[in-house]
């Protein structure tokens, strides 16, 4: 496929509690694969993925922000400079629910005022185990601006969706930049990258 002239790059993170899911949706996004057991991230992960819009290519930068409580000093060095951030939570998990309420409320206050915010409850294939219910989140979003998406990265419901509405809203803020997206098939190798601190 040939590639367009103009091309930006945008900064995305994903933030919210350990165990919601935030790894497997982006390794879903990126690779189109899901890992039954996926090892916690350290510190901080990167990817990249590449969407054209049209007459334009958006590459997405893409840092997947631990969840444990010793690593949320570190978020603000991802979510400031970010053009989009999603908070993830895990609709089995009413803690994991209102963490992510306290997520928002940080990166409200703290982040770009220009940064375009989702609120994505992952894991819908676990409906049988479901604590939040789709409307409290629908709702909670909606009283906060934000989008909402409930998502699987185990059987990738809704995941490349919530990546091309992220794309949509950015194309949005920039008028020369029109939807219809095509994912851009990615070699895995170097589309990873692991961040740590002492």
């Amino acid at each position: 496929m040939k590639e367009s002239n103009a091309s930006s790059i945008h900064l995305a993170v994903l933030l919210g509690d350990m165990g919601t899911g935030k790894t497997s949706l982006v390794l879903r996004f990126v690779t189109g694969k899901f890992l039954e057991y996926q090892e916690s991230t350290i510190g901080a992960a990167f990817f990249t993925q590449v969407l054209s819009l049209n007459e334009a290519t958006i590459k997405f930068d893409i840092w997947d922000t631990a969840g444990q409580e010793r690593y949320h000093s570190l978020a603000p060095m991802y979510y400031r400079g970010a053009a989009a951030a999603v908070v993830v939570y895990d609709i089995t998990s009413m803690d994991s629910f209102l963490r992510a309420k306290k997520w928002v409320l940080e990166v409200q206050r703290q982040a770009n005022p220009t940064l375009i915010m989702f609120l994505a409850g992952n894991k819908a294939d676990l409906e049988d185990k479901r604590k939040v219910g789709s409307e409290e989140g629908e709702q909670y979003a909606k009283e906060n601006g934000l989008v909402f998406l409930e998502t699987s990265a185990k059987t990738a419901q809704n995941v490349n969706e919530l990546f091309y509405e992220i794309a949509k809203k950015l194309a949005k803020a920039s008028p020369s930049r029109q939807s219809g997206i095509k994912l851009h098939s990615r070699s895995p190798q170097n589309s990873r990258r692991m961040f740590c601190c002492s």
